[in-house]
């Protein structure tokens, strides 16, 4: 008797083992997806401003504590973890990490080089750690930057096809680590992507009179994070309202000041 319940009392033991690990290992709870017409802040530089009376803000994955983001949270606030995944930044902490044979050329912002997109051998590891910071830190999504090296002079050979296989993997390691992701620029690839991306983040569509490639996301019930720099919001709120995007006049340094529509 006394035998057969130490045997038991082992297996017991086992199965419950085995339930913590597969429990842990499962993303937590769905994902979050925001709504057309969901009202944000963006900033990237500066001291963050958390006094903006909206339910979205994106700020810089590496320069915001899990603290700011869980204060962030505390006032109701989803946050999305901004990180650069088509380009090699400088001034990152894991800078070094990155081979001399991914690095291509310049990309217009100083201290930064678009990557070899087709080299996920060495990419895959560094972007998902890159994720696993954003997710560790409380982060509700990613918004991933340099989405469409493909359509630049990067220094490589990159095809459509090399920045659709790219742009997905991103997608699928921040979902497997229970994250919403949004769809920066590339537009022409809209149609490809948009049921991998959860929400769209858009630079100058209205300059550039593209805002309307945007509606896929729209229709599917996904928000578009939108900015203008160069223009007045006269020249395109009445257009960003009749779309339903989310859309804001920034300045190019991305600091606390914002004019929503």
């Amino acid at each position: 008797m006394r035998r057969t319940t130490t045997v038991l009392t082992a297996l017991l033991a086992l199965l419950l083992a085995g339930c913590t690990t597969a429990s842990d290992s499962k993303p937590p709870g769905p994902r979050w997806q925001p709504r057309p017409g969901t009202a944000w802040q963006w900033q990237l530089s500066g001291r963050l401003d958390t006094s903006v009376d909206v339910p979205v803000y994106d700020i810089d994955g590496f320069d915001h504590s899990a603290e700011t983001v869980a204060d962030l949270h505390e006032d109701g606030r989803k946050v999305i973890c901004y990180l650069s995944t088509g380009a090699w930044e400088e001034f990152r902490p894991d800078a070094d990490d990155f081979p001399k044979s991914v690095l291509g050329r310049g990309n217009g912002w100083k201290g930064e080089r678009w990557l070899d997109i087709r080299r996920t051998d060495v990419l895959e590891p560094l972007m998902a750690a890159r994720i696993d910071m954003c997710r560790e830190k409380g982060f509700d999504a990613v918004e991933p930057d340099n989405m469409d090296g493909y359509r630049n002079r990067t220094g490589f050979p990159l095809t459509a096809r090399d920045q659709l296989r790219y742009n997905r993997l991103i997608a699928e390691l921040a979902h497997d680590r229970g994250l919403a992701v949004g769809l920066k620029n590339d537009l022409d690839q809209i149609p490809e992507l948009v049921d991998d991306f959860d929400f769209a983040v858009n630079e100058q569509c209205a300059q550039y009179q593209e805002c309307a490639t945007l509606t896929p996301f729209i229709e599917a019930g996904k928000a578009v994070f939108h900015a203008e720099y160069e223009l007045p919001t006269t020249r395109f709120c009445a257009d960003s309202r009749r779309l339903k995007l989310s859309s804001l006049l920034k300045k190019y340094e991305l600091g606390a000041w914002r004019r929503a529509c």
